[in-house]
């Protein structure tokens, strides 16, 4: 699913039912900050290597929220995110690396800054939920008024996913294009997620609520495996910073 793939990629509303972190869950929730530069790589491999160097970066402070890090000139802002709000439950090991374009930066990226802001505040996960959908019903969120797309070709993310919806660690570089509203009937797209064949042309995911849904297009298998290989490095540093980071970890 945010999921995005999702968060990462699924093709229904992520629909959880979440409870707030007890002193037996604070280790499962807590986010520990990640090291400034393996996070920004993370973040900034979200990209095309071509437009990493105008990039903006922002890094999470667990205890406030997304710090600026690189001011870009691009319009293009890139993260790791930690909190999927849609949920309605705190993971410690989330673990999305994105990035928006110029008009995505101003609305669902704010959304995904917004909900760790408020978490590091104290907010409860099923609060957290029910206000980001408030916030969408009230206007203080609104859907991007042109078209545009966010960048997710990491060659690692760990969110929820395809084919059963747990987490999982995962290669799945892809991008998402915005389609507020739409879905898979209206473009007469047929995902099935346990079938990866079916994935591979354009379809619809709605992460949480319509006015967050998105085109995903899967990129194709040489440019997956070049992706792949060209962050080799990347990938064994986040190895071995975090077991469940390792793709040998599903």
């Amino acid at each position: 699913m945010k999921v995005k793939l999702v968060l990462a990629i699924i093709t229904i509303s992520i629909i959880g039912v979440g409870i707030s972190a007890s002193p037996s869950r604070a280790t499962e929730t807590t986010i520990e900050q990640m090291p400034a530069k393996l996070e920004t790589r993370f973040a900034l491999s979200a990209l095309p290597q071509a437009m990493r160097d105008k990039a903006t970066v922002y890094l999470l402070d667990p205890t406030k929220g997304y710090q600026l890090s690189k001011q870009g000139t691009s319009g293009v802002t890139c993260l790791v995110e930690r909190t999927v709000w849609e949920l309605a439950d705190f993971r410690n090991d989330i673990y999305i690396p994105l990035c928006y374009d110029a008009v995505g930066t101003k609305t669902y990226l704010k959304v995904i800054m917004d909900a760790a802001t408020l978490r590091a505040q104290g907010m409860s996960p099923v609060a957290l939920k029910a206000e980001i959908e408030n916030r969408y019903k009230n206007k203080t969120y609104k859907v991007p008024e042109k078209a545009g797309l966010s960048y997710m070709v990491a060659p690692v993310m760990r969110t929820v996913g395809p084919p059963d919806m747990k987490v999982h660690t995962m290669p799945m570089p892809h991008v998402m294009f915005y389609a507020p509203n739409i879905t898979n009937e209206d473009i007469g797209a047929v995902p099935n997620l346990s079938l990866h064949s079916s994935l591979l042309f354009p379809f619809i995911d709605k992460q949480g609520i319509a006015e967050q849904s998105y085109i995903i297009q899967l990129i194709g298998e040489a440019e997956k495996a070049k992706i792949m290989a060209d962050e080799k490095n990347l990938l064994a540093a986040l190895c071995t910073y975090r077991a469940s980071l390792c793709l040998s970890h599903e």
